[in-house]
């Protein structure tokens, strides 16, 4: 009797530890995995590396600087530094909006933003449908216009200012040239605030329509062209197809550049309203905007807190729009809305 247990014991002992019978091995590992994991981390450590100058300038310029909206409660004073200058609390605030001008520039840069947001969404969409059609004709010609359009965006406002005083120079200008053999008396443009209203819309559509002809005529492209084919099999003209199809098919595209517009619709573009007027006094009523006059009041007066106060003011006001907004757009369309 005791044999048969010890036999038993020693096939005990020699089956492999750790594993139940009956359960096969357990395979090794697959190199293709492992190959394919380090290709991911490295292709992953590439797209990092590439991002990382992107991500160090927006830090920089971003959101370290957030730090120094301290400033806006406090009676700033350089060498005391933002830890050691003497607290205010809205003091600021109170002085920024009992100003006489302060409601007067948010009328400005509010008035300005959304006539120039209107007039580059319709003459890109406009541009961007005529482009589309003239591919279909000739796509070098295209290609021509499309480049023409896109140039401006490249030039710096201080560029764009000498074209503009090119045209509207009381002296030399084209546009008093052409006045006077029309008979009519040389207009002093720089200091007639009247007409600078349609002069900053017409050179901010200028300089940025080529950018969204370039982001929509791509949107366009994308489209299913089976769509269109369809459309015309039943007949329908092409500009019911860019009623019908291209128009609702961009929609969604709109709505997140309007709602991005939106946000910044307090902040002013600080080239167009001071370089292409050449900082001119007396085109101030028309103008001047927020962030014009606080670059006046920080280098005439040296006042930080105040000027922190109304960068303060701009981006309030507009995160509270852009999430009104966006609240609007998912009410309706829960798809078009950015967040």
């Amino acid at each position: 009797m005791p044999a048969p247990s010890v036999a038993a014991s020693s096939r005990k002992s020699r089956r492999p530890q750790g594993r139940s019978p009956g359960v096969p091995p357990t395979p090794p590992p697959d190199p293709r995995v492992r190959t394919r994991r380090q290709a991911r981390r490295r292709s992953d450590a590439v797209l990092l590396l590439m991002g990382a100058p992107a991500l160090l300038l927006l830090l920089v310029f971003n959101y370290l600087p957030m730090a120094g909206l301290v400033a806006a409660f406090e009676d700033y004073r350089p060498r005391e530094g933002f830890l050691h200058s003497s607290w205010v609390g809205l003091e600021n605030f109170r002085y920024l909006f009992t100003g006489g001008d302060t409601w007067h520039i948010t009328y400005n840069t509010v008035l300005m933003n959304a006539l120039i947001i209107a007039a580059t969404l319709v003459c890109s969409l406009a541009l961007a449908l005529l482009l589309n059609e003239i591919r279909d004709l000739s796509p070098r010609v295209a290609k021509v216009y499309q480049s023409a359009m896109f140039l401006p965006f490249v030039f710096s406002w201080v560029v764009v200012s000498y074209f503009v005083l090119a045209f509207l120079d009381a002296d030399h200008g084209l546009a008093n040239q052409v006045l006077t053999a029309l008979g009519r008396h040389p207009v002093d443009w720089y200091a007639d605030p009247g007409p600078w209203r349609i002069v900053l819309v017409v050179v901010a559509v200028w300089k940025g329509v080529g950018f969204w002809v370039v982001a929509y005529l791509a949107a366009i492209l994308a489209i299913d062209p089976e769509l269109y084919e369809a459309a015309a099999i039943d007949g329908a003209s092409r500009w019911q197809q860019n009623r019908r199809i291209t128009l609702p098919l961009l929609t969604p595209m709109i709505s997140i550049n309007l709602l991005l517009d939106v946000s910044h619709i307090f902040h002013a573009d600080f080239g167009l309203f001071f370089q292409v007027p050449r900082n001119s006094t007396p085109l101030y009523p028309t103008t001047d905007v927020i962030d014009t006059y606080v670059y006046r009041s920080l280098t005439s007066l040296g006042d930080v807190g105040m000027s922190a106060a109304a960068g303060l003011y701009q981006a309030f006001v507009g995160f509270v729009l852009v999430v009104g907004a966006n609240w609007l757009v998912r009410r309706r369309n829960p798809d078009k809305a950015l967040f």
